[in-house]
């Protein structure tokens, strides 16, 4: 079984890599924007990127690290509800949504995993949270919803809906299966297994026989840098992928999930800044209000927000 012996991060540093880990995968959005604009499908980015980001980690882990990846029989529920859950659902279901509905109202839909967590925390393990948290929560929603302009060109689709939802339940998975992982096992071991996992699941959607491998050695642009779209897929695999998931699990063995979920809807809008430095998408009163109230809800639930239970803080079950 794979162990954890290294001290846990403090909750600050823990917060610092929460938040790293939420900035790559903001900023992967541009790059497989890019690639895809050459002409690849979002399932088939989504099937090379978590694959490849397998193929690279779990040798690298098995050479350097091959105790993080000695699992228990028991432990295999664990692995497959957070590689299909926490790695392939999230990407599938989000693809899903935003074929059918607006690009900011399935942002919304799936960034509910907060208020799923906590609601989980609070029936499931009977933990009370503060008001605080739940307030913070609510500010940070609201404050995406201004941010992604939901009101804009918003219809009612029931699938869409439906599989915006289903990509809020698997983000929540990856928070809660993440936080209990992180906990009993080598964030590099949990990580590698994972995305092998979800590497099966995507590519059971995705066939790497239907991939446009034609379009491997096409320019890709990136802001006037143009680079062979099997390096820029190579850059999500790592920077967007491996490195965000290793940075996310090793910030939960000293955030609670009900405090990480909310830190990561830093992500639209660490996306929304992006497009407007490098492609020029400005961003309107209402939207910078937004950005104010998210921010400001994040910052409500970091402090008000539960402390791990293994840092010794007496948690309140009523």
């Amino acid at each position: 079984m794979a162990t954890v012996d290294e001290i846990a991060p403090s909750r600050a540093r823990a917060t610092g890599l929460s938040l790293t880990s939420w900035v790559l995968f903001a900023s992967s959005g541009p790059v497989a924007k890019a690639v895809m604009a050459t002409g690849w499908s979002p399932a088939a980015v989504t099937a090379v990127r978590i694959g490849l980001a397998a193929v690279l980690l779990v040798p690298v882990v098995g050479v350097l690290r091959p105790r993080a990846l000695r699992f228990r029989r028991g432990d295999l529920w664990l692995l497959l509800g957070y590689g299909v859950l926490g790695v392939a659902g999230v990407q599938l279901f989000f693809f899903v949504a935003v074929a059918r509905v607006p690009v900011g109202v399935a942002m919304v839909l799936v960034n509910l995993a907060p208020a799923l967590v906590a609601l989980w925390v609070r029936v499931v393990r009977r933990t009370r949270l503060p008001g605080a948290v739940w307030l913070g929560i609510g500010l940070a929603v609201a404050g995406l919803a201004l941010v992604a302009q939901i009101w804009q060109g918003a219809r009612l689709d029931l699938p869409g809906v439906a599989a915006g939802l289903g990509a809020a339940i698997c983000s929540a998975g990856y928070f809660l299966l993440g936080e209990h992982g992180a906990s009993r096992h080598d964030p590099f071991g949990l990580t590698a297994a994972g995305l092998a996992i979800g590497a099966v699941v995507v590519m059971a959607v995705s066939p790497p026989w239907t991939l446009p491998t034609g379009l491997f050695a096409a320019p890709a642009d990136l802001g006037g840098l143009r680079v062979p779209v099997w390096l820029a897929l190579v850059a999500l695999a790592v920077a967007g992928t491996v490195l965000p998931y290793l940075a996310g699990l090793q910030s939960l063995r000293a955030l609670p999930s009900a405090v990480a979920s909310v830190l990561a809807l830093v992500e639209p809008l660490v996306a929304a800044a992006l497009a407007w430095l490098l492609l020029g998408q400005t961003l309107g009163p209402a939207q910078l209000a937004g950005a104010v109230i998210l921010l400001a809800g994040a910052v409500v639930v970091q402090v008000a927000g539960p402390k791990p239970v293994s840092a010794g803080v007496d948690v309140v079950r009523t």
